[in-house]
């Protein structure tokens, strides 16, 4: 990218570990001197501060100047809750809530605009269902909407309230599956439909907000990769294993800093023009309609 992102400044919601696509995102724009201001789910803060301070990161850190990169600013976030009032008593009387403060959306892009002023990317990389094990029949209304609220309305909240903290030109994206589109059993408890609604949204408010921000709107689908977020899923290696036997890409490992890299070249000006997409980055997965190391293909 050369010079042009140095100096641009990045909020990424959902970084807890050194794991996982968020991460990547961040370490990748870090490359191309990217300020980076995180949003940690407030439980964990401690426990992230913790281990970055005891230098458990460090390796993961690594520049490709040899550098550590560091974050400018973090913050407590649940994106769960927009204002305060939405804040359950229960979730305030948590022991991990209760050292943390002002972690909902709006005081979150209120704390950024006064500590920063304004930012020019904004990275989603949350999802949460608690009943992902549970196939959709099983599924809970509560744990249903749940899913939505964590997994795709968080987006639509963050672009709501970062949206007027964005300099001109900004850009966001989010973090998509296949099953938002594709029966992938095992991937339950709503989160299918939670990836596709955030699809959905992410085309719907690439109008809405370009025309009222002036900034684009992308979403990465990405292949699967054992994060301790899909691990908790139950059966992240079997789709690691599949993807490498029917993917185009034939036995090839997904690594992270490719997400990251795509949203890079997503979020940069060199994708000026591109808003509403969705970019598959899964070694060519989705484009496929059948399974190769099916038994009843063994003689294709």
């Amino acid at each position: 990218m050369g010079e042009s992102l140095k100096g641009k400044r990045a909020f990424i919601a959902g970084v807890g570990d050194d794991q996982g696509f968020g991460w990547a995102i961040a370490k990748a724009l870090a490359e191309e001197g990217v300020e980076i201001l995180l949003g940690t789910w407030t439980p964990i803060v401690r426990i992230f501060t913790n281990s970055w301070l005891a230098g458990k990161f460090d390796e993961s850190r690594k520049l490709k100047n040899g550098k550590l990169w560091e974050y400018k600013g973090l913050y407590p976030l649940d994106a769960a809750f927009d204002y305060p009032d939405d804040v359950p008593q229960s979730v305030r009387e948590n022991k991990r809530y209760q050292e943390a403060s002002e972690y909902t959306v709006s005081e979150v892009a209120a704390n950024v605009k006064k500590e920063f002023g304004h930012i020019d990317f904004l990275v989603h990389s949350l999802a949460n269902g608690p009943e992902v094990k549970k196939p959709l029949l099983e599924t809970s209304r509560q744990g249903y909407l749940a899913a939505l609220s964590a997994s795709s309305y968080s987006f639509v909240s963050l672009v709501q309230h970062f949206g007027p903290v964005m300099n001109e030109g900004g850009s966001a994206l989010t973090l998509t599956y296949m099953a938002s589109e594709k029966a992938v059993p095992g991937y339950g408890g709503g989160m299918s439909s939670a990836k596709a609604a955030l699809e959905s949204d992410t085309r719907t408010m690439a109008f809405e907000a370009g025309r009222k921000y002036g900034m684009r709107i992308n979403a990465i689908s990405a292949g699967a990769l054992p994060s301790r977020a899909a691990r908790a899923i139950g059966f992240i290696a079997n789709m690691i294993e599949y993807a490498k036997a029917n993917a185009p890409l034939e036995d090839k490992e997904l690594l992270a800093e490719e997400i990251g890299n795509s949203a890079v070249f997503l979020l940069s000006p060199n994708a000026s023009a591109i808003t509403g997409q969705t970019l598959y980055v899964d070694n060519g997965m989705h484009c496929m309609g059948v399974a190769m190391n099916s038994p009843s293909l063994k003689t294709v």
